[in-house]
């Protein structure tokens, strides 16, 4: 019988919090016991196993991350969305580390399918590339180049590993306004192909 008190909700967004804590590999069911206070059993009644807590946490990251894109990019296009969307993106990233890390991990597509902050995702993100001519399968290319380079900049910079006297936050700025270069003279000629629901 499940706890009373005890909902699914409630366990992945203490998931969450412990993931930002301690890092998102280290959450355990345990470990979530042991902060509600009960035996590990009481969790299975809410959740199946170690991996649907997981996926749980990647889509209420995910979605909390797109909400603050969303907000950021709202009544912005080209060069100013693009920054919008960039600056909320890395401000996500640095500020809830676990939660971030969640939103990395590969979900069953039939999830994703049915996720309303993934679709918001696809479509925020694939409306602002849209805004520069691109069509597919510029479209998925370019979301690739996006996603490669604000999470590897994010992930070396939650390291501490950039050295280099130049201010991190300077050399962000000129990495998305290169970007933006790109994406206004995109190459184009690809062979048309169906968008995926979801950038990867």
């Amino acid at each position: 019988m499940p706890r009373a008190g005890l909902t699914a909700d409630r366990i992945t967004s203490a998931a969450a919090d412990l993931a930002d804590e301690v890092g998102f590999e280290k959450v355990s069911l345990s470990a979530l016991a042991r902060q509600f206070g009960v035996k590990d059993a009481s969790l299975y009644s809410h959740v199946r196993n170690l991996q649907d807590l997981r996926t749980r946490v990647a889509l209420l990251a995910g979605g909390e991350m797109i909400d603050r894109i969303a907000t950021a990019v709202a009544g912005r296009a080209g060069r100013d969305a693009l920054k919008a969307f960039a600056g909320a993106y890395r401000e996500y990233a640095l500020k809830h580390p676990g939660r971030y890390a969640a939103t990395q991990i590969r979900i069953d597509q039939s999830l994703v399918a049915d996720s309303p902050a993934m679709r918001r995702t696809a479509e925020i993100t694939y409306g602002m590339l849209r805004a520069y001519g691109l069509d597919e399968p510029d479209l998925t290319d370019a979301v690739r180049l996006l996603r490669s380079t604000f999470h590897g900049y994010c992930a070396l910079e939650s390291t501490g590993a950039f050295g280099a006297p130049r201010a991190v936050e300077e050399s962000w700025e000129r990495a998305v306004d290169a970007l933006h270069v790109a994406l206004v003279n995109w190459p184009r000629g690809g062979q048309d192909r169906q968008p995926p629901q979801v950038p990867r």
